[in-house]
Order: structure tokens, then sequence, then C-alpha cells
């Protein structure tokens, strides 16, 4: 009996519950299609995205090709160290260490194109010191008979020409030879305007070559003598990494904060910082007033 009480209810509601279902499956593919839509929206917008980020890259690409130039003296050294960066695992290390080195070398070489501009200066205030120096005759000594006008060896080199060969050859992997122009380039011009590249760069070639004494020595010449300069915050950042490498780590620590307190947004003062979390030691975070 209640069975068939039962029955008449069921097919009254059978029509209702079918029709909610089928409102939710309408509902669903609706959702399904907004989802659809949504993701062809992004998949427009990757695209989009994806071309001008292509056009950037290439645009990145033209850049480098255009810079090549500066450093094709390396490019040999760079594509050796690659090479031997594939070594026996005992030797990556070294290999790490050697190829950071070149690529600092790189750095350095781009930096010193802007500064190479200041090299016209230099050789002009040089050429007209040449030609009072011709123009004018060398003062004899006491007894003996005077030299004429033009003597070869009153007139000094070209400082502009000496320190643009040192920095060639020290681009070329010639670091004797740059090593001796660049002292030449301190004989005769010890307060030109060069003069602390010079002194930077001859304390660099001693640091590759493990002199670090040396290094040393030159790195904070160019601090004392002169007053602060395009190679300032390098001579902090080598001077603190040849007292690392002294053994002196606190000595060494105290030029790394004392560079990224002064020059903080120096890539310097980024290398700075790397060493100081190699080293295990907080980074400072001191700005210059």
């Amino acid at each position: 009996m209640r069975l068939r009480r039962l029955i008449p209810a069921v097919v009254f509601l059978f029509p209702v519950i079918c029709a909610a279902a089928s409102k939710e499956i309408v509902e669903l593919q609706r959702d399904v299609a907004q989802l659809q839509d949504q993701v062809r929206a992004l998949q427009s917008a990757f695209d989009t995205k994806m071309a001008t980020l292509s056009t950037q890259v290439q645009q990145a690409a033209d850049a480098a090709t255009r810079t090549s130039t500066a450093v094709a003296g390396l490019q040999g050294a760079i594509q050796e160290q690659l090479k031997q960066a594939v070594s026996p695992v005992a030797g990556v290390n070294t290999k790490i260490d050697e190829m950071t080195t070149s690529f600092q070398q790189v750095q350095n070489g781009m930096a010193d194109i802007t500064t190479r501009l200041g090299n016209l200066e230099q050789q002009i205030k040089d050429l007209s010191n040449q030609v009072r120096t011709i123009n004018t005759p060398a003062a004899p000594p006491p007894g003996s008979p005077a030299t004429g006008p033009g003597t070869a060896s009153a007139i000094p080199p070209d400082g502009g020409t000496l320190y643009t060969n040192a920095d060639r050859d020290r681009l070329g992997g010639k670091a004797d030879l740059a090593l001796q122009e660049f002292q030449e380039y301190l004989k005769y011009y010890p307060t030109g305007n060069l003069a602390p590249n010079a002194l930077f760069w001859i304390g660099y070639i001693h640091y590759t070559q493990g002199d670090y004494d040396s290094a040393l020595k030159e790195f904070d010449q160019v601090l004392v003598q002169f007053s602060p300069n395009t190679k300032t915050p390098d001579a902090y950042l080598w001077k603190g990494t040849t007292l690392v490498k002294l053994g002196q780590r606190t000595a060494g620590a105290k030029e790394f904060h004392q560079v990224i307190k002064l020059y903080p947004g120096s890539d310097a003062a980024t290398k700075a910082k790397a060493q100081l979390r190699q080293l295990g030691l907080p980074v400072s975070s001191t700005r210059k007033r």
C-alpha cells in the first residue's frame, strides 16, 4: 500500500529533479566556456608578452654585438677558460676563480672605455708640453756644453700613448709588459689624471701574479695618494680581497664595508657584499650621508 502511494510522488518529482540537474549542467557548461575564454585570453596575452620579450632579447643581443670589439683581446682567453671548466672535478674551484678573474677583466676593460675618452685631454696637454720642451733649450749641467733645442732626452713620452699601450697589453694577456708600461707612465706623469688608474692596474697585475704584498701596497696608494676617483671603489674592493688572501679576514671585511658605505650603488659594492657573504659575515646597509 505504501509503495503504491510513493509511485505517484516519484512520478511527480522526477521531472523537477531532472530539470534541476539539467540547469546545473547548463551552468557547468557555461562555466567551462568562460574558463576556456579566459584560457584563450591568457594564451593571447602570453603570446604578446613573449613577442615583446623576444624583441627585447634581440635588442640586447644587438647591443652585445656592438660591444664585442671592446673585449676582442680577451675572447680567446675566455674560451680557453670555458674549455678548462670541464676539467676533472678536483680542479673546478680553481677554474671558476680564473674565469671570475677573466670576467672581472672584461668588466674593468669596459669601464676603462669611458676613462680612455678622457685621454684626449691628457694627450693635448702632453702635446703642449712637448711643443714647449722642443722650443725651449734644455739647461746644460755646469761645466758641460749646452745641448741644442729638441734634445731627445728632454722630451717626455706621450702620456696618453703610454697608458693606452699599457692597457692594450694588459687586455691582451701581456701582464709583464703592461706592468712595465704602467710603471713608465707613473715615472713621467706621477700626478697625471690617469695616474690612479695606472697605479690600480699595477696592483691588480701583482694580485693576479700572486704577489699579494705588492698588490696591497699599490691598492693602498690609490686610496691614500689620490682623492676619490673612478678607481677608488675598485681599490677598496681589491684591497679587501688581497687582505683576505693574506689571511686578514677582519681587515678585509672592513674594506668591503667601507666600499659599501661610500659607494652603495657601485658594481664594487655589489661584489663586496658577495665577498662578505662568502666569509659568512653580515652585509652592512650603512649609506653615505
